[in-house]
């Protein structure tokens, strides 16, 4: 691309590379989602045991992947300078670092048990969620692997596969579900076990179509030849590049579980509605994380060329796409409140009327807390792409616990606004967030990017 290239050519463009993550973002959602209803209709206590087992699990991958996020930007930089070498490089010391990811945390999903009981959790439902661990806990090293690869793949903008093998995944996830959790097709009946088998086939599922994929498809990249053979500079630079990155996922994970021990202090409906609104919140948010991944390759892009003028309009580009869905997303929250959160809830529950009352006006926030959220994730996968993670970093955790955190105590707790009040919390920590973040971009990143470029031509 050039910068006489009209609006419409980069909307184009970011559209092909972006629909495809952001269906795979949703379809990885809708795993999940799979998980929770067929072992609610299995059993109360199974259920959670298993929301714990993928509370523990999900926080250490979340964070474990800062590793295969920091790929993306690099190899979307290397691969627009043509150095097919580094490519390889930084994909396979993603890789080592993972597995290393992986070590660390595997004793803490093996021994979880005694960690959940420490929180507070019950005997044996801190049990069942270590069986589960046990068995599911070595996926993570499957899925660690996938978001390497993936994040290797959407770089070099073959973002389709993605979509295509998260799909395959979800519903081999969804088959082996209800054939070993029930005992369905002649299979045992395993229950929660079931459950961690299933999940554990899905990850090696996923791990073996990105890793065929990338054999067959993009030869020139020989990742597997001597992998075992060690490059500390690449791993250094993977490394100093992630590790922010896994600190910052870290704060806003523990920004949106303290949120929840805040609202659980006002009771189970209370709770009840955060989780149900948050579920919807989140199935939107995946559209604006679809479009950040979709920002970091193109800024790594543009980073590789040196050319400024075509970060300036992704930039702008991905920007309006993202508040195009937001418009969207408020005029449904505003319209269809008590049907979007009526679907989570049994017509004979008892607690219906008061939990639907609240999970309505959580949706009310919901509206302003979709486009602070948009603006910080997007402008983060940019600064991403442009390898700036430190000081994005340092931004994230003074706004989500310095400001958020205090805001939502205050508002929810203090000031007695109940659950609304804790979401206008975050509201206000994910707002700052967006704020110093996007002075960051606009005011430090772009105008850096265009020096360069000015004393490269000089």
């Amino acid at each position: 691309m050039t910068r006489q290239q009209p609006y419409t050519a980069h909307a184009r463009a970011i559209l092909l590379l972006g629909l495809p993550l952001i269906g795979g973002q949703i379809a990885q959602m809708l795993i999940s989602l799979t998980d929770t209803v067929m072992m609610g209709w299995y059993g109360v206590p199974e259920l959670a045991a298993l929301t714990l087992a993928n509370t523990l699990f999900m926080t250490l991958f979340l964070v474990g992947s800062c590793f295969a996020w920091a790929v993306m930007p690099m190899v979307a930089s290397f691969a627009a300078s043509g150095d097919e070498r580094q490519i390889r490089r930084v994909t396979r010391m993603g890789l080592w670092l993972s597995l290393a990811v992986f070590a660390i945390c595997l004793p803490a999903l093996w021994f979880s048990a005694p960690l959940l009981r420490m929180l507070g959790q019950e005997a044996q439902v801190a049990q069942d969620a270590q069986g589960y661990l046990r068995i599911a806990g070595w996926g993570l090293a499957f899925a660690l692997g996938v978001m390497v690869l993936k994040s290797y793949l959407a770089a070099l903008e073959h973002t389709r596969v993605v979509f295509w093998i998260t799909v395959i995944a979800a519903v081999a996830n969804a088959i082996a579900n209800y054939a070993l959790i029930f005992g369905n097709w002649g299979a045992p009946e395993l229950g929660i076990r079931g459950g961690a088998i299933a999940s554990l086939v899905s990850h090696g599922i996923s791990l073996v179509g990105v890793v065929i994929y990338a054999r067959v498809k993009l030869p020139q990249y020989p990742l597997w030849q001597r992998f075992w053979r060690s490059d500390t500079e690449m791993l250094r630079e993977v490394f100093a590049l992630g590790w922010p990155i896994g600190l910052t996922t870290l704060a806003e994970v523990g920004l949106f579980a303290a949120s929840a021990l805040l609202i659980g202090l006002l009771g189970t409906a209370p709770l009840a509605a955060h989780g149900i609104a948050l579920q919807i919140s989140a199935i939107t948010f995946m559209v604006h994380l679809g479009l950040a991944n979709v920002a970091t390759v193109r800024a790594g892009q543009a980073r590789g060329r040196g050319d400024s003028a075509f970060l300036e309009r992704d930039a702008h580009t991905v920007f309006a796409l993202s508040v195009v869905a937001v418009v969207v997303t408020v005029v449904v929250f505003l319209t269809l409140p008590e049907l979007l959160v009526g679907v989570f809830l049994s017509p004979s529950d008892p607690d219906r009327d008061t939990i639907l009352a609240i999970g309505v006006a959580l949706l009310m926030v919901a509206a302003l807390f979709q486009l602070v959220d948009a603006l910080q994730v997007v402008t983060l996968g940019l600064l991403r792409g442009l390898q700036d993670t430190r000081v994005p970093m340092v931004f994230a955790g003074f706004a989500y616990w310095g400001l958020g955190l205090p805001a939502a105590w205050g508002l929810g707790i203090v000031a007695g606004l109940g659950a609304v009040g804790v979401w206008f919390g975050l509201v206000t920590g994910l707002g700052a967030a967006a704020v110093l973040l996007l002075y960051r971009f606009w005011g430090r990143a772009v105008p850096a990017l265009r020096l360069a470029r000015g004393a490269a031509r000089d």
